[in-house]
């Protein structure tokens, strides 16, 4: 009997095999290795043009080997791959796939009319549907900025939902009277006993105020699978309490995000729109500013 089907079949009663440690754990690993080549699936896509993102001109008539989720061949040859699928690419263009650096799986695939009319699963159902329309545009990254995209990303992930890859920011969190205090009217004064209101309970948004809740909402957030933290600390144009040129956040609140962040090494992302506001961001670390439109 040869030593590789030796080592991968039951010694008999009572055998003794005396092989290194460290032959075993290589010849396991050639199998697993073996074992993965095989199990990953082939498409050759022929009769298409590449651009590739990094030269000017396209690929002209090119063949593109997938293997798995990778790109294994790129070449004008014809490229042999006798148990690929093969898709005719008609002379259409490919281009690597597009990363949307500011998406709201959520937000982006319902009308603004769900946060006052709808609930969860009415939202949860409105971005999985949208999630296959995102990818089909094109977007196999994004990175959402701001909802609870945590069980789309989660089924995606899996393969049971279509979608782009997520990188989540969580619920994002502003001040009282921030750009994400979607309370009622007349829901303040706020007592600290008070429950949150029904969106913050479902991590949809979040406020915080003062350098203790920040860490604790920031916290809660990364515990909840965000990959970097998003506040505001600027006005917006869909919210109701807040004017468009206001500067949301003090220095010391917007540093607490930064410093909770850097402790899970990522970093905070700042809706904001003026000049002031995108400085004192920027002097906090905050280390990416979404929008800024009223910067000079």
């Amino acid at each position: 009997m040869a030593l590789s089907d030796r080592l991968l079949s039951r010694p008999a009663q009572g055998e003794k095999l005396d092989v290194p440690p460290l032959l075993v754990l290589i010849m396991a690993s050639t199998q697993t290795l073996a074992e993965d080549a095989q199990a990953k699936p082939q498409v050759l896509f022929s009769n298409v043009h590449v651009f590739d993102g990094i030269n000017d001109a396209r690929i002209e008539n090119a063949n593109v080997l997938v293997e798995g989720n990778l790109i294994k061949q790129v070449s004008t040859d014809p490229i042999e791959a006798p148990d690929a699928t093969i898709i005719d690419g008609g002379g259409r263009t490919m281009i690597p796939g597009l990363i949307d650096a500011h998406w709201h799986t959520y937000y982006c695939c319902m009308p603004q009319t769900a946060l006052v009319t709808g609930d969860m699963s009415e939202v949860a159902i409105r971005g999985a549907l949208g999630s296959e329309e995102t990818l089909l545009c094109g977007f196999t990254t994004v990175r959402d900025v701001g909802g609870n995209p945590f069980s789309v990303k989660k089924m995606i992930d899996a393969g049971e939902l279509v979608g782009p890859r997520i990188l989540p920011s969580g619920p994002p969190t502003s001040q009282t009277s921030g750009h994400f205090d979607f309370r009622g009217v007349n829901d303040v004064p706020a007592n600290m006993t008070d429950p949150k209101s029904y969106w913050e309970r479902n991590a949809v948004i979040l406020t915080a105020d003062g350098v203790p809740e920040v860490v604790k909402r920031a916290r809660e957030v990364l515990r909840l699978g965000a990959t970097q933290i998003k506040i505001a600390t600027g006005g917006g144009v869909s919210s109701q309490f807040d004017p468009l040129d206001v500067q949301q956040y003090t220095f010391d609140e917007i540093k607490a995000f930064v410093d909770v962040a850097e402790t899970w090494n990522t970093y905070v992302a700042a809706h904001v729109f003026s000049d002031k506001a995108i400085q004192t961001s920027i002097k906090a670390g905050v280390k990416s500013i979404e929008h800024g439109f009223l910067s000079q």
